[in-house]
């Protein structure tokens, strides 16, 4: 198994998803823990699976805010060192979707999506960089399969997970020199709210699922535990020679093209 054992890392969108998944699975691994996300009750219901999962509360720290505001940001990185004296991974995981296309989008929502999926993403590696370097740490960006292809409907989304995925290929390239890792995961569809919170009502979205077992080679949808174990291996010793990579998490989507 990875071993995160008292590492500390920041996770990003961790109230929910693959975000709330990571952070247990990173507490099963003995990790210390800075969770941020804006749903106070969610984010405490994380904190509480990870207690169960096997990290002391006094090794949780919680920040609550949108990771948009960049005095939620600055929080984070400064409130995580005084808490643990250091950073030795970041999970950049908080995402939205938005279903439009050209022909639909609205400019403020594609302005939104971007601050979260992009923007917030890099103000945050900035103000952890300095960290990492000190631990000679990793990243782990949450992206996506529609950042490899190209999907009608998603548009503002696609390119957001696009611009994850080159952001993460420039930034190993710049911090390869201070041996700090960093790479995405890109999942296929995966079992969590981001759909309907995207638009999907519950009629649409089981028929969306069920439509995706045809999409995905192995012949159904992931389970936010894959993304979060190949999240922990990324940001472990165990892929230490991994830089600048994306990786498929999605049964074989990427390499399939069906619609």
């Amino acid at each position: 198994m990875p071993d995160l054992k008292e590492k500390v890392a920041i996770i990003t969108g961790a109230s929910s998803g693959i975000g709330k998944g990571t952070a247990v699975e990173f507490a099963q691994l003995g990790a210390h823990l800075a969770l941020t996300g804006r749903n106070q009750e969610n984010l405490q219901a994380t904190a509480k699976a990870c207690v169960e999962a096997g990290t002391p509360e006094d090794k949780i720290l919680l920040v609550i805010g949108d990771i948009c505001e960049e005095q939620v940001q600055k929080n984070l990185v400064e409130q995580t060192v005084q808490t643990f004296g250091k950073i030795d991974v970041l999970v950049n995981s908080a995402g939205i979707a938005h279903l439009a296309s050209i022909e639909t989008t609205d400019m403020a929502e594609y302005d939104k999506l971007m601050n979260v999926n992009v923007r917030s993403m890099v103000a945050l590696t900035q103000l952890c960089v300095p960290h990492l370097i000190k631990t000679k740490g990793s990243i782990v960006n949450v992206s996506s399969v529609n950042g490899m292809r190209a999907f009608a409907g998603l548009l503002a989304y696609c390119m957001s997970k696009s611009a994850v995925d080159q952001f993460t290929r420039c930034v190993a390239l710049e911090l390869a020199s201070k041996q700090i890792r960093v790479n995405s995961v890109n999942p296929g569809v995966i079992i969590t709210d981001v759909h309907r919170r995207a638009g999907l009502d519950e009629e649409r979205y089981a028929k969306f699922l069920e439509h995706s077992k045809t999409t995905h080679a192995l012949g159904r949808v992931g389970d936010v535990s894959e993304v979060a174990k190949t999240i922990a291996f990324l940001a472990s010793s165990d892929a230490s020679f991994i830089t600048g990579a994306q990786v498929p998490v999605d049964g074989g989507r990427h390499a399939m093209c069906p619609r």
